[in-house]
């Protein structure tokens, strides 16, 4: 599926080049630049706040040319971003879903599919009708991948909880790395400069806040007995 003008897109940073981002878009050949105007409204001080390498970030296309595509990450809502994020993952679940049932055959039809459009749409149409799917893989396939899909967990509900974490030392970095590497069943992400946070999926967001906050109370408990900065951003 062709990408146009307008499309919201999932990036992973790459490089930085003096003011521009370049990254690599999700699913696309053809490299992504952000001009530091579409990064942030307002004045940046310092880009890496916004973008470090690696980081996953959605972004929208403003043009297109036969070198790169021109993104900005700047016009994107956080609902938008959240979507396209959220689709994504389920976009890898089914591609797992048909690699396990098709073998050496689902690459074939998951880039069959793609020509025409995004696998999350492709499957939400399969929902009220299989038979789009029986026709690319037959009817014991097409029944085997609808009785995975039907049985997945009722969607979940993504928390997050963002902090500041710094030290001073002259082997701060070291001491910060071996502090989270300790923090079991959450995921966490760098930010930026002294920026982490703490993400995790449930059914239950209430139950999943409590544990995060323990976690939290955790980190700040031993940030301070090694002498570092530590708060939590609260909304």
């Amino acid at each position: 599926m062709a990408l146009e003008e307008g499309d919201l897109v999932l990036c992973s940073v790459d490089r930085i080049v003096g003011t521009v981002v370049f990254v690599k878009i999700e699913g696309e050949k053809k490299e992504g630049s952000i001009v530091l105007s579409e990064i942030a409204p307002g004045r940046i001080r310092n880009l890496r706040d916004y973008v470090v390498p690696k980081k996953k970030i959605v972004c929208k296309v403003l043009r297109i040319s036969p070198e790169r595509v021109d993104l900005s990450l700047r016009r994107v809502a956080q609902n938008e971003k959240k979507q396209i994020i959220e689709e994504y993952s389920q976009e890898k679940s089914y591609e797992s879903i048909l690699k396990s049932i098709l073998g050496g055959n689902s690459k074939q039809i998951i880039d069959k599919i793609k020509e025409e459009e995004s696998l999350y749409n492709f499957f939400e149409q399969v929902k009220k009708n299989p038979d789009f799917l029986t026709k690319l893989v037959g009817e014991e396939n097409s029944k085997r991948i609808m009785q995975i899909i039907s049985k997945q967990k009722t969607k979940k509900s993504t928390i997050k909880k963002e902090f500041r974490l710094t030290s001073a030392k002259s082997n701060g970095l070291e001491l910060i790395k071996e502090l989270l590497d300790n923090i079991k069943n959450v995921e966490i992400n760098y930010l930026a400069a002294g920026k982490f946070s703490l993400k995790a999926q449930s059914e239950d967001p209430k139950k999943e806040e409590k544990i995060l906050r323990i976690i939290l109370e955790d980190i700040e408990k031993k940030a301070k007995e090694k002498g570092m900065e530590f708060s939590i951003k609260e909304k």
